[in-house]
């Protein structure tokens, strides 16, 4: 067994959506005053680095984090390569395999991690219905968004949510080669929560 570590690293070179929470860690109560123990505090974005959106995140009547069905973040997964793809179409979308109800999209179009980009690759529309009829209820995809970063509509969120199939953003697959695996990323039991960061890994 191997375990294949595919989130970013939270620290304060992590680059949030323009405008929203920045993650700050700080240790807000040292040895040298507890007499015992380091004591930190964080503040960040609920969409920061390596997330998950719960439907609550872009409709109000949606899910909240603390009543996602974790079922879902603990799946056999199937990643697929779309490198150089301005947008995914069902026509890419090979999936091999019994039993997969996950798709993580590795595009390669976020290289630098340090920077938020200018502008990503992004599902067509049609391919929520197409990966329903698969048998998927969760995608990945390692980008900030499955969306286009300016848009306000959030099409592809909502032709998502339509199929009831959840979002994991912001993973990392760089070295991932294609193929089928077992994903673990639970998100935090937030009460009311819209998203959470999540730990994801891989095992092969």
């Amino acid at each position: 067994m191997k375990l294949i570590d595919i989130s970013m690293t939270l620290s304060t070179e992590t680059p949030n959506w323009p405008g929203d929470t920045p993650f700050h860690y700080e240790i807000a109560w040292p040895m040298a005053e507890s007499g015992s123990v380091n004591v930190g505090k964080i503040e960040a974005s609920t969409h920061i680095g390596t997330h998950i959106d719960a439907p609550f995140h872009y409709d109000d009547d949606g899910q909240k984090t603390d009543e996602l069905d974790l079922n879902r973040y603990f799946a056999k997964a199937a990643v697929i390569d779309c490198t150089g793809l301005s947008e995914i179409k069902k026509e890419h979308i090979n999936l091999k395999g019994e039993g997969v109800t996950a798709v993580l999209f590795k595009t390669c179009s976020w290289q630098n991690r340090g920077v938020f980009p200018d502008g990503i690759p992004v599902l067509d529309t049609e391919v929520p219905a197409y990966l329903k009829k698969q048998g998927i209820n969760l995608i990945g995809v390692d980008l900030p968004s499955v969306d286009h970063l300016e848009s306000k509509e959030l099409p592809v969120h909502h032709a998502l949510y339509a199929q009831d199939i959840n979002i994991l953003e912001g993973i990392v697959l760089d070295e991932v080669e294609e193929g089928t695996y077992q994903l673990i990323a639970m998100p935090l039991k937030i009460k009311g929560g819209d998203g959470s960061p999540v730990r994801a890994v891989l095992v092969s």
